[in-house]
């Protein structure tokens, strides 16, 4: 064995995972039924723990006791003080992010030089929020002539029900997490089944720091029974959540009778337009990055390539050589590029959308898989080229490491090919013309659209998308319309006239 399989061997021995309870009421607990479900490692489909199977039963003791802290210490709390808590997280979480990172990788196939990223992420969301809800979280004041003053307040709404997904799980749930408690609300997380270890390690981090009993709430189980438990509790006041567009749908409709609010982050099948005068190098880099980190496994991939017919045999030659050379292989090698996906479900659906592919007669040029892997859920960068935007790979979210590629000709054709497609959630233009560059972001639609840049985020922007990819906007001060409720005090200056109804006249 060479030192460098010595070293992952002891990393992994290092992780110490044990069987995962449910967090509730502070306290770490079994599930009410005793149920557990396996969890398994994407890299070797091995079972890695089991983790307690939570249903109503349990949603309903944790909302119960979200609702009793949010009326009581939490509640009552003063707003320093509860940003001092906030803080404290994002410090235990810097404490641990050697810890965090590999447990995120082991757990979800992703790469642990991408992982590492996105937990010290994860720490910059609650002290973000720490500083916006004292900053920025402000009412308005308006004068009415010397008669009225009328002004706003923002006050937390409750139990905030938080559904996370497994692609990015701790990242995406601190950006959940963060502003729910730093604006006052009390939080049920049901993280992803498939991803369940570093929403423990959150809960264990969360716990150190002494949040009153019933603060914050980890209920593990799957979407059908501990997921619909959550939408439909009546004391639950709002609901943030992560995933398919397919669920999104089922889960507005079934909370619909408890009216409450929603954010739904749904799916995508991102365009990428490169025109004839783009930077070259850079797009490419762009492209290959946009889709291919994250193991292809995030909202925004970039999943659709539309290429000038000028540049497309050139671009699409360099797109061979960048798929033959990415790093296949374990997620804990701080060499690899692209790890397994995270469950054999969604490996055999990926795989399920290339034989599709083929079906409709596009050809598929893809990467390599070590013979050492196969064991794993490991499907190869791949592109689909001679494919048009009308075909299922074109249409449908793969959310793997698969690229489409389709040529154009005319500004106007290629923004009516991008907008042709139930999804709008990013999109990305190439071009030296910035008159060109603005004049097509503003046509596409999308939430959020980048020039000449890969997907890089920042947190004072909205996050969010149009058509079926989700209602709503997180992030920056724009979730406090979100995590708030907006109440207006009408205070009278003088001794207005008010009409008299039913007194008798003198």
């Amino acid at each position: 064995m060479t030192q460098k399989q010595l070293d992952k061997q002891q990393m992994v021995t290092d992780l110490d995972v044990k069987d995962i309870q449910l967090y509730v009421n502070g306290k770490f607990v079994d599930a009410e039924s005793s149920k557990t479900f396996e969890n398994l490692n994407p890299f070797t489909n091995e079972v890695i723990n089991q983790i307690a199977e939570g249903d109503q039963a349990d949603i309903d003791k944790a909302v119960t006791a979200a609702d009793k802290a949010f009326k009581g210490p939490w509640g009552k709390m003063k707003v320093s003080e509860r940003l001092e808590f906030i803080n404290k997280i994002a410090d235990v979480i810097d404490e641990h992010v050697e810890e965090i990172a590999p447990l995120e990788s082991y757990d979800t196939g992703l790469p642990i030089s991408q992982t590492k990223k996105m937990v010290a992420r994860a720490a910059k969301n609650f002290r973000f929020y720490a500083e916006m809800v004292s900053s920025r979280m402000v009412g308005e004041a308006y004068q009415v002539d010397d008669e009225f003053i009328n002004y706003t307040i923002h006050k937390p709404i409750g139990v905030a029900g938080l559904i996370t997904p497994w692609n990015a799980p701790f990242m995406l749930e601190t950006w959940k997490i963060a502003p729910a408690l730093a604006t006052g609300n009390t939080v049920v997380l049901k993280p992803a089944e498939w991803s369940p270890l570093t929403a423990n390690k959150l809960a264990e981090l969360i716990d150190s720091v002494g949040l009153p009993e019933g603060v914050f709430n980890v209920v593990h189980g799957f979407g059908e029974t501990a997921g619909a438990s959550l939408v439909a509790n009546p004391d639950v006041k709002l609901i943030s959540f992560t995933g398919e567009t397919k669920t999104g749908s089922e889960i507005t409709k079934n909370g619909a009778d408890t009216l409450k609010r929603y954010s739904m982050e749904l799916g995508g099948k991102s365009p990428i337009i490169v025109f004839d005068d783009a930077d070259f190098e850079r797009a490419l880099d762009a492209c290959t990055w946009g889709i291919f980190s994250f193991n292809g496994e995030r909202c925004t991939a970039n999943s659709r390539l539309f290429l000038h017919e000028s540049i497309y045999d050139e671009f699409v030659e360099r797109l061979k050589e960048r798929v033959d050379n990415i790093v296949v292989g374990d997620p804990l090698d701080e060499e690899t590029q692209v790890g397994p996906l995270i469950h054999p479900t969604h490996f055999n659906n990926v795989k399920r959308y290339l034989e599709i592919a083929k079906e409709e007669g596009a050809d598929i040029v893809s990467g390599n898989v070590p013979a050492s892997m196969k064991q794993g859920n490991f499907v190869a960068p791949t592109m689909i080229l001679n494919v048009t935007n009308d075909k299922t790979v074109a249409q449908e979210e793969v959310f793997g490491p698969v690229l489409t590629v389709m040529k154009f000709k005319e500004e106007e054709e290629v923004i009516a090919l991008a907008n042709d497609v139930e999804y709008g959630l990013a999109g990305y233009v190439w071009t030296k013309d910035i008159q060109r560059g603005h004049r097509v972001a503003q046509a596409v639609d999308s939430g959020m659209l980048w020039i000449n840049s890969q997907n890089v985020r920042d947190l004072r922007i909205p996050f969010g998308g149009s058509k079926s990819s989700g209602i709503g906007r997180e992030g920056g001060h724009y979730a406090f319309d979100f995590y708030t409720e907006h109440q207006v005090i009408h205070v009278a200056l003088k001794d207005h006239h008010i009409p008299q109804f039913g007194k008798k006249k003198n």
